[in-house]
């Protein structure tokens, strides 16, 4: 059996629950000053909200959050205050997000048949969307929601148009990403080993080969980069609480 193929080989059980490593090591150099994981948003930090679906669902079983070594210490009283035993470890982040994801695959349980990784700020993400990215993870091996671009994309080179890009077949990639354990172990060995600094984790298995599935995102389903972003985060939670 070739390398790809022990790669893509699905574990034997189809039942088997998810691993999820939660990143948020971020310098947060856009938030002018803000901490972002743990900020406010409807009076309760960011990262629990991240963290809440996770939790809930019967898909997932183990967190480990990856952070920056000073938030180690008050991110876990916050887990252990709020009932998250799913969180089972936190640990340093890396220099870079591959660095920080092979922090966390370092911790992840190696009995995990599949591992989904998730931006800590991205606190709007759902069940719904977690467990068809999982079922979907489990049959194609490598998953990720996503959404339609609605802006025309444009190429260019020195502040001059190049191309234009064919809008429908450009999607915005959201995060949990999901793969099966061994093709993620081993694209984010590869990307260190090469010091490959990816902003995104689907590259690390697409340059094994692995094509990735996209599921069905949502437009609520935003990372906050920038302090308007918490503005659009609480009307988010307020229009969730009038429903």
């Amino acid at each position: 059996m070739g390398i790809l193929q022990r790669l893509f080989k699905k574990p034997e059980d189809p039942e088997e629950g998810c691993a999820v490593i939660v990143v948020a090591a971020g310098s947060a150099t856009r938030m002018d000053g803000i901490d972002k994981i743990m900020t406010p948003l409807g009076g309760t930090p960011l990262i629990l909200h991240t963290l809440a679906p996770f939790q809930a669902s019967l898909l997932v079983e183990e967190i480990v959050i990856v952070t920056q070594e000073d938030k180690m210490v008050e991110i876990g009283t916050l887990c252990s205050r709020n009932g998250f035993d799913k969180v089972k470890r936190i640990v340093k982040g890396g220099a870079t997000r591959t660095d920080s994801v092979w922090a966390g695959l370092k911790e992840v349980s190696k009995s995990a048949g599949y591992i989904a990784i998730q931006d800590g700020a991205r606190p709007f993400v759902t069940r719904e969307i977690i467990e068809e990215t999982i079922r979907t993870a489990k049959a194609r091996s490598a998953a990720a929601p996503a959404i339609p671009v609605k802006d025309t994309i444009k190429r260019a080179e020195d502040g001059v148009v190049t191309e234009t890009l064919d809008r429908a077949s450009l999607f915005a990639i959201q995060t949990p990403q999901i793969f099966a354990a061994p093709l993620i172990r081993a694209g984010i060995q590869k990307a260190v080993e090469e010091k490959s600094s990816l902003t995104d984790d689907c590259a690390a298995v697409e340059r094994l080969g692995c094509p990735v599935a996209l599921t069905q995102g949502s437009e609520e389903n935003i990372k906050i980069t920038t302090p308007a972003d918490l503005i659009l985060g609480e009307a988010i939670l307020a229009a969730r609480e009038e429903v």
